[in-house]
């Protein structure tokens, strides 16, 4: 089992050094930090966790310098994104910052990838929300050409160019890992056709019943196997540091935990950062 920490880093918080050093030294695996480049005032989307947005989610840095920051001062510590809103992003720009990000840090590059669920963020970027899933696809499948092929090209209904050059490539064969993130039965399915890896949201109704995560894992194993994708890592988001929710995973095979870590000053999250460790074991 792998330990890292999801979280989102703000001007308010710890920086991206600090943090890096901090988990590197503490010897968690991952770092995975979320993204927002705004949130709209006036919106009528509800805020998926309940109750008031966290003033953390239009406070975040951008995700590749945080990302950037903490490579050049660790050795081993992965840096993933939890996630690239890749809707809202140019997909030649941001293949060639994943890229050049995986040179920088010599490999440790993971690529969370979401939709994004406010729609009105999503519209300021110009994208349709109703299309938002089918114009994610292109773009990773897009991604995935321009980091492997030589004269790169893609022709789909929402991206679409002809033979490009495109450089740096990625370090890692063939591509860095793309992380497929959501629970729902239609994430899954996305991630069999172009992740790999899936990236599943912590409920605490997954210890027992019909959602327990084991049955879930079990699953997605033999669905990938009949896919003929092979062994695809699953990874937990937002999970509490508590041992029960610990215990539950660490029973399911999922291959990564990835605790919540809240944005604090300095004092403050390396004290959290130490619980899980001491939770850990």
């Amino acid at each position: 089992m792998k330990f890292g920490v999801s979280t989102v880093v703000t001007d308010e918080g710890i920086g991206p050094v600090e943090l890096g050093r901090a988990l590197e030294e503490r010897g968690f695996e991952s770092l995975f930090v979320g993204e927002h480049t705004h949130i709209p005032v006036k919106r009528e989307t509800p805020w998926p966790g309940g109750g008031d947005l966290a003033r953390d989610m239009y406070r975040t840095l951008d995700p590749m310098v945080v990302l950037t920051a903490a490579a050049v001062v660790t050795e081993r510590l992965l840096l993933g994104a939890g996630v690239f809103q890749v809707t809202q992003r140019d997909p030649i720009v941001l293949a060639k910052e994943i890229a050049s990000l995986d040179r920088v840090s010599g490999g440790r590059t993971v690529v969370g990838v979401g939709a994004g669920w406010n729609r009105e963020e999503i519209r300021n970027h110009g994208t349709d929300p109703k299309t938002r899933m089918a114009l994610l696809r292109e773009r990773v499948l897009a991604m995935k050409a321009l980091w492997t092929e030589e004269k790169a090209e893609f022709h789909g209904d929402f991206v679409d160019f002809d033979p490009v050059f495109s450089w740096p490539k990625p370090v890692q064969a063939p591509h860095p890992p793309v992380m497929v993130g959501g629970n729902h039965p239609a994430a899954v399915e996305r991630v069999l056709e172009f992740g790999d890896d899936w990236g599943m949201i912590w409920l605490p109704t997954m210890v027992t019943g019909e959602g327990k995560l084991a049955d879930q894992v079990t699953d997605f194993r033999r669905r990938a196997a009949e896919r003929g994708r092979g062994y695809l890592p699953v990874t937990m988001y937002q999970v509490p540091a508590e041992p029960e929710a610990l215990d539950a995973i660490m029973e399911s095979g999922a291959d990564r935990v990835l605790f919540t870590l809240p944005t604090a000053p300095v004092p403050e999250t390396l004290r959290s950062l130490d619980t899980m460790v001491r939770l850990i074991g």
